[in-house]
């Protein structure tokens, strides 16, 4: 149970870094204010947290039997099924992430139109993958902690989560993409 509760923290801590680093880049593109130190006080915790919370959720799956048996009750395991595929596809989609600024000026400087737009669509999937896993993760970690026992206070904390990450998806998603293309595509 250690292993669990552990996980459930860094869950909680990854969730809370996620959304300062959403809300900073939202006010680096929407303001055209870049600070590497902001930059980097905002993505090394992230990277951190996530990397941690990643070891111990893959630990949990493979040494605790939590990934066994999930179509027994294919209805109830949605979510956790859900969670899982999120969290495979957040690694493949962060390489991207990483590199997306310097792949979009690349395609940009070399007129690779089609491939700039992947970037886009790349980078927007993978801001969908990051709300889905928090959304459905964060009320998770609460009940894993003893913090959220009563079901109608589970359901009310999971409207609130999905309402908040999703606002801050649409925000993110439209101040990143509006910035890329006023900097990378001048008509």
């Amino acid at each position: 149970m250690i292993l669990k509760k552990t996980n459930a923290v860094l869950g909680i801590l990854s969730s809370i870094a996620v959304v300062v680093h959403m809300v900073y880049n939202c006010f680096s593109y929407l303001t055209f204010y870049y600070n590497p130190t902001l930059k980097l006080a905002t993505s090394l915790p992230l990277m951190v947290l996530v990397c941690a919370h990643a070891i111990c959720g893959m630990c949990s799956v493979f040494l605790l039997g939590d990934g066994t048996r999930l179509d027994l009750y294919p209805q109830k395991n949605r979510k956790t099924i859900i969670q899982r595929i999120s969290a495979a596809l957040i690694f493949p989609l962060l390489i991207v992430h990483l590199k997306t600024f310097e792949a979009l000026k690349s395609c940009a400087e070399n007129s690779i139109w089609i491939g700039f737009a992947m970037l886009l669509v790349l980078q927007l999937l993978f801001y969908v993958v990051i709300t889905v896993h928090t959304s459905i993760s964060f009320s998770k970690a609460l009940i894993t902690l003893g913090l959220l026992v009563d079901e109608k206070k589970v359901k009310l904390t999971d409207k609130i989560v999905w309402c908040m990450m999703t606002i801050l998806l649409l925000i993110t998603s439209f101040a990143v993409v509006k910035g890329q293309l006023s900097m990378f595509v001048h008509i």
